[in-house]
């Protein structure tokens, strides 16, 4: 795909809905994850939204993109993790 066809600017602050079982090393496993790819990225770009019955917790990640190829690294990372159930 061409660079100039793309509706994202790169670089650029990219959210990503991410979902999984409540469990105490969700986030910090998902932070991991993310900082991998963003070593800026911190506490301050990470919301936390648990279901209404608590059994399962969103967290939506605002991570530093540079490419179209590193955005699609970070989903198939954070997809294919054991913890996560669906990434937005």
């Amino acid at each position: 795909m061409d660079p100039k066809d793309s509706l994202i600017d790169y670089p650029s602050d990219f959210p990503i809905k991410v979902m999984g079982p409540t469990h105490i090393d969700f986030a910090p496993t998902i932070i991991d994850v993310v900082t991998g790819f963003d070593p800026t990225f911190h506490v301050g770009k990470l919301e936390t939204r648990p279901s209404s019955k608590g059994n399962y917790t969103g967290l939506t990640v605002t991570v530093w993109v540079t490419s179209r190829e590193m955005l699609d690294d970070v989903y198939r990372a954070l997809s294919t993790h054991p913890m996560v159930k669906m990434v937005l």
